[in-house]
């Protein structure tokens, strides 16, 4: 037997075992066994270079570390679930089903929703690529580290493409240890199983993926209809025969009652399970439905998913105490005694404003009811009036910033610090003005920002572009070196030559977005013409009302923005429009409201977006009377019908990409 067929040979019994070991829980072979067949295959390796894949199975404890992941375009748009919080909300998600297909009764599956990471694994015989969901549309390709996950096979016996998607996962018992071992390095705690398998599939150093005990099920494979196969319980019993991980909890349901008790014995069942679930899903199993059944701009009509009720907990508020935001919103947050709450130590959670705390008759010593809404935010629901004991201190709302003293004023709910010198305020300016969707300084956030501006090194946005003058003080600094100041020096001056847009964003003038930015930006072209625009001229801009025009008008007016603007100036920032517009001008999308739906193969739909508004389109995301043209990819659904019904042009892919040129 050649090296070549011998290493064959041994990589088809491993993934055979780690298929044994790590789905079925039923090993055929030992541990020495399976020991002596690794050693075999990594000395065949070093041997022969030249027979070592990535998907080797002596590869599955990584060690490739990456300077990023590429970004990766779905073939078909990673959708999410419109969500049921109630059985009214199945009740009528069933309904709306069998008003389409007809019937009293759909036969549904039910699948545990794993609180993890969605991920797509795409295959032709062997695994070629695993990507994040991403926006949907683009995801990142981290199979350097997916591939380190021992029950998903890196070959399948299977011609032709195939793709799954399914959820990347922490145990709890890999969170127990992986937890344990950070106490123990002084390292911070991951807060629950989601975070740690969402950080641990983002890592650069595969080893340290490998290392983190992560799993995954897959429940959906996307192409099952070129196979022949019609129902989604099928398709999840031809993942089982190909090796995969599927979930044994799903159930076939027999109309939306049998779901209902499902749901209702798996809500006592959910704290035993060894992996954490945030809901149950529900699928439509006769996938030739799917297409009549259609889709929203985001999620599938044939499927739902079930969320649990919060879970709510008792912890005594022990302080009331208050941030200042970039715009000199006052925000009073409750500190709280910490508890587990949806798989996480809560010890902090916003109270909103002054009205929000008098209206739950809220008092400092107060034992509250405390939930996360969605299973995320923190949220104190009320006090729990029974367990007043007359130590608790009535609220009483501060009349003078937290962090300069300046007295604030109200309106409408909120307070306000108006002092434009608060370092509370500026702090929040920069953090914005550095934000991805800003001048995406990478490097720059929220904790970098903090402690430079305490250290004095910068006061406002324009003092950064200075940041150079103090590299050797930073360099002293723990935690800093001479490659990661010179990286962020960098990322900084880079900035400068960002389209006036993403600067006008930045700014952070109060009713101006990014799209709005954007808009903006187009019309006027660049900055000095934006500062000389009137009132009544921004009010004939679609889309701007008079709130935002006098917020405009008003910003550029005031002596020390205007200050800030010639330092930026000075400093060579880029106060221009970049897009095109004399493409604009002469485009077919010049001036027209356009739809994007379904998949469109060549770009995401974010690219689509831009290159649309670039060209003078309006983009919205839905079809009414007043849409010009609706762009379909794949998979379009209900958009594409009501716009065909309301005789609005429809463009192909093809066609779109010809008028773009």
């Amino acid at each position: 037997m050649s090296p070549k067929e011998r290493v064959e040979e041994i990589t088809k019994l491993l993934e055979k075992y780690n298929y044994e070991y790590y789905v079925l829980d039923n090993p055929s072979v030992s541990d020495a066994e399976y020991d002596r067949l690794m050693q075999e295959l990594i000395s065949l390796e070093k041997q022969h270079p030249e027979l070592l894949s990535p998907l080797s199975p002596s590869q599955r404890v990584g060690g490739q570390v990456q300077d990023e992941f590429k970004k990766v375009t779905h073939q078909r748009m990673m959708l999410s679930l419109a969500n049921a919080f109630n059985e009214d909300d199945l009740y009528d998600f069933d309904r709306k089903v069998r008003e389409v297909i007809g019937g009293d009764k759909v036969t549904y599956m039910a699948e545990m929703k794993i609180d993890g990471l969605g991920m797509s694994l795409v295959y032709n015989k062997k695994l070629l690529y695993a990507a994040t969901r991403g926006d949907g549309t683009v995801g990142e390709d981290v199979t350097s580290n997916v591939i380190t996950i021992k029950s998903i096979p890196s070959h399948i016996n299977l011609e032709g493409d195939f793709e799954i998607r399914g959820e990347v996962f922490m145990p709890k018992k890999s969170l127990l240890k992986l937890n344990k071992e950070r106490e123990e390095n002084g390292e911070p705690l991951f807060a629950n199983a989601r975070n740690a398998a969402a950080g641990s599939v983002r890592q650069l150093d595969s080893a340290i993926a490998a290392s983190r005990g992560l799993d995954a099920f897959w429940y959906y494979f996307v192409n099952a209809k070129d196979f022949g196969i019609r129902y989604h319980s099928q398709a999840l019993k031809m993942a089982d025969d190909l090796g995969f991980k599927t979930n044994p909890e799903r159930r076939l349901c027999n109309g939306i009652d049998e779901v209902i008790d499902y749901i209702k014995e798996y809500t006592i069942k959910r704290p035993d399970l060894p992996y954490d679930i945030d809901g149950i899903v529900i699928k439509v199993d006769d996938m030739s439905l799917y297409d009549k059944l259609g889709y929203t701009a985001k999620t599938p009509r044939w499927a739902i998913a079930y969320k649990f009720p919060p879970e709510e907990v008792i912890t005594k508020l022990t302080d009331i105490i208050f941030t200042v935001g970039r715009t000199g919103k006052i925000t009073p947050n409750a500190v709280l005694e910490p508890v587990r709450v949806a798989g996480s130590t809560v010890q902090r959670a916003t109270l909103h404003n002054e009205d929000f705390i008098n209206e739950k008759g809220l008092m400092i010593g107060d034992y509250v009811v405390l939930r996360k809404a969605g299973d995320v935010i923190p949220e104190v629901v009320r006090p729990v009036i029974e367990r007043r004991d007359g130590t608790q201190i009535p609220f009483q709302m501060i009349t003078n910033c937290p962090e300069c003293g300046f007295p604030l004023i109200r309106k409408d709910a909120m307070h306000f610090c108006v002092n434009p010198s608060c370092p509370a305020k500026q702090i929040e300016s920069i953090i914005h003005y550095a934000s991805k969707d800003a001048m995406d300084i990478e490097g720059m956030g929220e904790k970098v920002v903090e402690q430079f501006f305490n250290q004095g090194f910068f006061s406002n946005i324009a003092e950064i572009y200075n940041l150079m003058d103090h590299r050797e003080e930073i360099i002293s600094l723990d935690g800093w070196q001479s490659k990661s100041i010179d990286n962020l020096i960098e990322a900084i001056d880079k900035s400068k030559n960002n389209s006036v847009e993403r600067l006008l964003f930045g700014l952070g003038i109060k009713e101006v977005g990014a799209k709005m930015a954007k808009t903006l930006s187009r019309i006027y072209q660049n900055l000095d013409n934006l500062m000389k625009a009137s009132e009544e001229e921004l009010l004939t801009i679609p889309d701007v009302g008079p709130v935002v025009a006098r917020s405009i008008t008003n910003w550029f007016k005031d002596p020390n923005n205007q200050e800030l603007i010639e330092k930026l100036r000075n400093l060579n920032v880029n106060f221009n429009f970049l897009g095109s517009t004399s493409k604009a001008a002469n485009s077919y999308f010049s001036g027209k409201t356009v739809v994007l739906t379904g998949t469109l193969d060549s770009m995401g739909r974010k690219e689509a977006t831009e290159i649309l508004e670039n060209l003078g389109a309006k983009v919205t995301g839905s079809v009414s009377k007043a849409t010009d043209a609706v762009v379909a990819g794949h998979d379009a659904g209900s958009k594409l019908d009501k716009a065909q019904a309301l005789g609005i042009a429809v463009l192909s892919e093809s066609e779109f990409l010809e008028l773009i040129k």
